[in-house]
């Protein structure tokens, strides 16, 4: 992912009010993050419990998506959509996203489960067990980086195109 200012952030929400975006607590340590390694900018909002912010570079230019996680707890440990890691070292949880333009407008809303801090970037790249003999570790975790990134933009485009 290309390094990000404050405004490119706070520019890129298209289900987030003018005022949702200026009162934003912008990432920790923004311009130190490891870029290179993200796959998309998603971080939890130190001030304001239960809102998540997603950025995700897509075709068009940067898309942002800010997220409400839902009240509750799963009852079985839920399976992150997004990165589809089953020996997470992390929570999962359930956001509630509102739609871009007039369908966020009137109610309309998706659903996820994603690791509650957005540690699917770091998640795909942690080298999978070796599944029998002669199997290619390297491969299996570019194919998870490859996946995740494609959960993200299509999870993003959904919200954004209502589809």
């Amino acid at each position: 992912m290309l390094q990000l200012t404050a405004t490119d952030i706070r520019s890129s929400f298209i289900n987030a009010s003018l005022r949702e975006r200026k009162a934003l607590t912008l990432p920790r340590d923004l311009e130190n993050l490891p870029w290179d390694k993200l796959d998309y900018l998603g971080w939890r909002d130190p001030k304001i419990p239960g809102i998540g912010y997603v950025i995700v570079e897509l075709e068009e230019g940067l898309v942002g998506i800010l997220l409400r996680q839902a009240d509750g707890k799963t009852k079985t440990r839920p399976q992150c959509s997004w990165c589809e890691d089953v020996h997470l070292p992390n929570d999962v949880v359930f956001f509630n996203i509102k739609r871009a333009g007039q369908a966020g407008r009137n109610g309309d809303t998706v659903g996820t489960l994603v690791c509650a801090g957005f540690e699917c970037s770091a998640n795909v790249r942690k080298l999978p067990p070796v599944a029998y003999i002669g199997f290619d570790v390297e491969a299996a975790r570019q194919r998870r980086i490859e996946a995740l990134g494609t959960h993200v933009r299509n999870f993003v485009r959904n919200v954004r195109d209502g589809k």
